[in-house]
């Protein structure tokens, strides 16, 4: 090179260029996946709007994907437990239809309470959790209360509205 090596592609200033713009738009999914994405259209031939729809889709992920991250973070849960985990054959008396119907969120909207009661060892904490984390699924608020039974719930600053999950701390 003329300028003793100094100088860069354009290739290089066009991907320093987008990765600065993606920092400043506050695009980390698109700034993460647009090179691969761009080898991709480029090798597969594809219009320019397909690939600009795959890299918004990209974005949309990791933005969905961080605010499930935070929403977990804020509930403050002891460990992450999912539906996945529980094992409703030798949970005698609980409805996976029942859960599974509950995951879906429609009772948090409800004028209802959730109370999960039954003996030690039965699964409440761990149900109440995964109500939790699917609850943060769905981009809405959760929080683990803790401290002695029939105290107040915490609330966290960051979500004054949230729905604690009093069954956990009351019963489990």
């Amino acid at each position: 090179m003329a300028d003793g090596g100094a100088g860069m592609s354009a290739a290089t200033l066009t991907r320093d260029l987008v990765l600065t713009h993606t920092r400043a738009l506050k695009l980390p999914g698109m700034a993460r996946t647009f090179e691969g994405l761009a080898r991709q259209a480029r090798d597969a031939h594809w219009p320019h709007e397909d690939y600009l729809q795959e890299v918004l889709n990209a974005e949309l992920a990791s933005r969905h994907e961080s605010v499930i991250r935070q929403r977990l973070r804020e509930a403050r849960f002891p460990e992450v437990k999912t539906l996945d985990t529980f094992d409703f054959p030798a949970a005698d008396g609980i409805s996976a239809t029942q859960i599974h119907t509950l995951a879906r969120g429609e009772w948090v909207t409800a004028p209802e309470n959730l109370i999960l009661a039954g003996p030690i060892g039965t699964g409440k904490t761990h149900l109440a959790i995964a109500l939790g984390v699917e609850a943060t699924k769905q981009k809405r608020r959760a929080l683990y209360p803790r401290g002695r039974p029939g105290a107040p719930a915490p609330r966290s600053p960051r979500c004054p509205r949230a729905h604690p999950l009093a069954a956990a701390a009351a019963t489990g």
